[in-house]
């Protein structure tokens, strides 16, 4: 019984960590261009400049 007193809190704990972690991310616009990475390494980039 006083194992779930420890443990009980401790899980509220890591998954507030884990909601604050989400909610950083989403706002700090991780999430906002899935599709421009999975493209980008289908293109080839331009050639340089001939000297």
């Amino acid at each position: 019984m006083t194992s779930l007193l420890l443990l009980i809190p401790a899980a509220l704990f890591l998954g507030a960590c884990g909601l604050a972690a989400f909610l950083w991310a989403l706002r700090s616009g991780q999430f906002d261009d899935l599709d421009g990475a999975a493209n980008r390494i289908l293109f080839d980039d331009e050639p340089p400049p001939k000297a």
